[in-house]
């Protein structure tokens, strides 16, 4: 009964016993100290006071936001990219160099021109695909596997079909 009642007084540091700890090392009484070390908490977060840090958002997004910058610049093209592209090539021929440069500055151009409806593939690799490979890559979902009772059902149909051709 005592054990358990001990088990729940959560005894952390030497403030909670008050004196005794001191009156066990004054007097003498190594069993009285040894017991009263030994009830201590050996978690040390139960040692050290610890403060809840929040956790702070910090995504790329906020920060672009707080530091009030721009969109990244695109990786890949899109139908978007070429009117800036367009636009920039306009005022390197009217203006230069610099005014193409702070163009580019202020509305990043794409870095990369991929070409568009290849499924990612190299343009030549896609036009050297034959017509059933390319309708394999446009397909949004997998095809359905073939039903297993897929004999039964042409045997069916072509009775079928015997029959209404006699009739």
């Amino acid at each position: 009964m005592q054990i358990h009642t001990l088990d729940k007084a959560s005894i952390i540091n030497e403030l909670q016993f008050g004196t005794g700890i001191n009156h066990a090392v004054h007097e003498g009484r190594r069993a009285d100290f040894a017991l009263i070390l030994s009830m201590f908490s050996d978690d040390v977060r139960d040692n050290t006071p610890v403060e809840k840090v929040e956790q702070l958002d910090s995504s790329e997004q906020m920060l672009r936001k707080r530091f009030e910058l721009p969109a990244p610049q695109p990786l890949r093209s899109d139908q978007s990219s070429y009117e800036i592209s367009a636009s920039q090539a306009e005022l390197f021929h009217s203006s230069g160099l610099p005014s193409a440069k702070l163009s580019h500055y202020l509305k990043p151009d794409a870095l990369s021109y991929m070409p568009e409806a290849t499924h990612d593939l190299p343009e030549e690799l896609y036009h050297n695909l034959s017509g059933h490979q390319r309708r394999k890559l446009a397909e949004k979902e997998p095809k359905a596997l073939m039903p297993a009772d897929l004999y039964t059902q042409l045997v069916t149909a072509q009775r079928n079909f015997q029959i209404s051709a006699q009739a």
